[in-house]
């Protein structure tokens, strides 16, 4: 196996370990070093394509892990809030 070919498939191993990230920066930080690696594929290969993708790929993931992302909003359980409706009129109620 040449070293281009094990630079991939180190690269395909780096992105496919991004999907287990649960945190969005480790997730973009991961995303961005295996384009990195794709981009070095791309350069021993001399496939200009491949090496401007991935050098996107890795700017705007490096880009967007520096980035303050908002914070995610639980979502409401069923306890939470009930709203429980009656064929009477005035007689729903939230609780």
């Amino acid at each position: 196996m040449r070293g281009a070919d094990l630079l991939g498939w180190l690269a395909t191993a780096v992105f496919l370990a991004s999907y287990g990230c649960r945190n969005q920066r480790a997730l973009r930080l991961t995303q961005a070093a295996a384009a990195g690696l794709w981009t070095l594929y791309g350069i021993f290969l001399h496939a200009l394509p491949i090496i401007v993708a991935n050098v996107l790929v890795a700017a705007v993931a490096a880009y967007s892990s520096r980035r303050r992302l908002p914070a995610l909003q639980p979502e409401a359980s069923d306890s939470a809030l009930r709203i429980t409706t009656s064929a009477e009129p005035g007689l729903s109620r939230i609780s």
